[in-house]
């Protein structure tokens, strides 16, 4: 992509589709503070690959599918870098990232809203709770690890886990069904 006209064409895709694919990025469960991140990196593997685009399909779809097998592609690498939000619920949201065209926008937006309200309802658990999703889903720990950490038995942690997940499971659908109806 050398000429001009395919510079200036594609820097109109990047400013119709900029807002969307942010959206969709932060539908997948990446964290908010590297959104712009994989929805730029998904912009450069773009322009890279303009060569192989079909001008006649959705590029906002095309880079979207980019910006999905990266996000797909980061739950496989170390977890050094945390930028997805929880591997368990990252599976969930891309799988129903998988959908066809016209269903995409519709469950991206109820993706969204999952997301959103897991992040409230975490924030209304208390403390010790919030401390044992940590330890389980964001650094992976196992339930005995937990159990050495809080002087817990690893019963005690996996029961506490069960009672905090069916807590927020509650919360979420109270919230989305709120946002469904407002």
């Amino acid at each position: 992509m050398t000429d001009g006209y395919s510079s200036e064409k594609f820097i109109t895709y990047v400013r119709e589709n900029h807002a969307s694919l942010r959206g969709f990025v932060r539908s997948l469960g990446v964290t908010p503070m590297w959104v712009d991140d994989v929805a730029q990196e998904a912009f450069v593997i773009a322009y890279q690959r303009m060569a192989d685009f079909d001008e006649t399909r959705d590029f906002g779809a095309w880079v979207r599918g980019i910006a999905r097998n990266l996000v797909i592609n980061e739950r496989r690498k170390d977890a050094r870098r945390k930028r997805i939000l929880s591997d368990n619920l990252t599976e969930v949201l891309v799988a129903s990232s998988s959908l066809p065209e016209n269903e995409v926008e519709e469950k991206g937006d109820r993706a969204q809203a999952k997301v959103l309200a897991l992040r409230e309802c975490l924030e209304l658990v208390p403390e010790k709770s919030r401390a044992l999703v940590t330890a389980r889903y964001e650094n992976e720990k196992t339930a005995p690890d937990i159990a050495k950490q809080l002087n817990m038995s690893a019963a005690a942690v996996r029961k506490s886990l069960e009672r905090v997940r069916k807590a927020l499971r509650k919360c979420m659908q109270q919230r989305i069904g709120e946002v469904s109806a407002g």
